[in-house]
């Protein structure tokens, strides 16, 4: 089922997620209703929170870039109670990210490109390992909403000021996307 993407404004998206167990109510349909929602509005990664649910969830698919990465080719993955615990700073690299809860904003990010994750698969088997790369990067993005935070807390105090209309014109509804939304209005 197709749900909903909850848009900038929503104080769902300033939540922090928390921990669920394996007897959270619906987990299975829950994780297969985000990868559908994912896949229908072309994202990459979808947290819980985006779609209403302040629990520690997100799916991530990267096949969509096989052409140029042959490594994600069949890459779909859902991770539970996902915690970034450490991050290698040797290296920050800038990116442009966007997000399904903020359509029509695209701007630069730093992030560092390798981090170590723990996490628990579909099956609550847990993993701990060090990630890089696209992956990476796609993991900070969507445990940031986790976490109370979307990208543009993360860019400079220029570009913040560049996007502050954007911003304000989302919280007041004003939204334009192909997939179903609901805002804060």
């Amino acid at each position: 089922m197709i749900l909903p993407i909850y848009i900038y404004g929503q104080s769902v998206l300033r939540q922090v997620a928390t921990d669920i167990t394996p007897e959270y109510p619906g987990l299975k349909e829950l994780i297969a209703d985000m990868f559908e929602t994912m896949y229908r509005s072309d994202g990459v990664g979808l947290a819980a929170p985006q779609i209403g649910k302040p629990i520690r969830v997100v799916v991530i698919t990267l096949d969509v870039l096989k052409d140029d990465f042959p490594e994600y080719a069949g890459f779909n993955k859902a991770y539970i109670n996902p915690h970034i615990v450490e991050s290698d700073n040797s290296e920050i690299v800038s990116m442009e990210e966007g997000c399904l809860s903020l359509p029509g904003i695209h701007e630069p990010v730093r992030r560092p490109t390798r981090i170590r994750v723990k996490y628990m698969d579909e099956d609550f088997q847990e993993h701990d390992e060090w990630v890089s790369g696209y992956l990476a990067r796609v993991m900070q993005h969507e445990f940031d909403h986790l976490d109370g935070h979307l990208f543009t807390d993360r860019l400079t105090p220029l570009r913040k000021q560049m996007v502050k209309n954007k911003l304000n014109a989302l919280a007041r509804g004003k939204v334009n996307c192909s997939y179903k939304v609901k805002t804060a209005h």
